[in-house]
């Protein structure tokens, strides 16, 4: 992922949780630290005080602890992200004489259960059955779009997800 996409997606579980969006100062240290910048830094680049940017980050850091489940400094922004940010794939592929095979995994960015609820008053989604997870019919349908926007093919994603290419296909043509 890049970082708009981080961001993106760190504003998105920001907003689920607190209500409110990241602002374009937490935008930036966010980006900043992602970059290897200092404090300082990222004052200098965008014309605050130093001091008023290490409030801000240590503010910023505090509340993604709270969001996250777990501390969240500087020196591990990165990886806490990369394990809460919805979905991790590996593209290394294993040649296994037949065919090649994707690691995919699908992380929940929501620490409690109790926050993921679903809308009764959303239509049904399709019967997309997974042989060997639990996913939802809906994170099929979030996963599959992410993997096409990956630039996996639908017979990829179909067999990296186990399911019946119709199934995959159904999907493009409901949205």
């Amino acid at each position: 992922m890049n970082i708009p996409q981080i961001l993106q997606s760190v504003d998105e579980t920001v907003s689920a949780k607190t209500g409110k969006h990241l602002n374009d100062l937490q935008r930036r240290i966010i980006a900043g630290i992602l970059n290897r910048q200092k404090y300082a830094g990222i004052a200098e680049t965008y014309g605050y005080s130093d001091k008023h940017v290490k409030k801000v980050g240590h503010e910023l850091l505090q509340m993604l602890s709270d969001i996250f489940g777990e501390q969240v400094k500087k020196s591990n922004l990165e990886s806490v992200l990369e394990r809460h940010i919805n979905v991790n794939i590996s593209f290394a592929t294993k040649n296994t004489g037949h065919k090649n095979i994707v690691g995919i995994g699908y992380i929940n960015n929501c620490p409690d259960a109790s926050a993921s609820t679903p809308d009764e008053s959303q239509p049904a989604t399709p019967d997309l059955q997974p042989q060997s997870n639990n996913y939802s019919a809906i994170a099929i349908i979030e996963l599959i779009d992410k993997l096409r926007q990956f630039g996996l093919t639908d017979e990829q994603i179909a067999e990296a997800l186990n399911l019946p290419l119709n199934e995959v296909d159904r999907v493009e043509l409901e949205e």
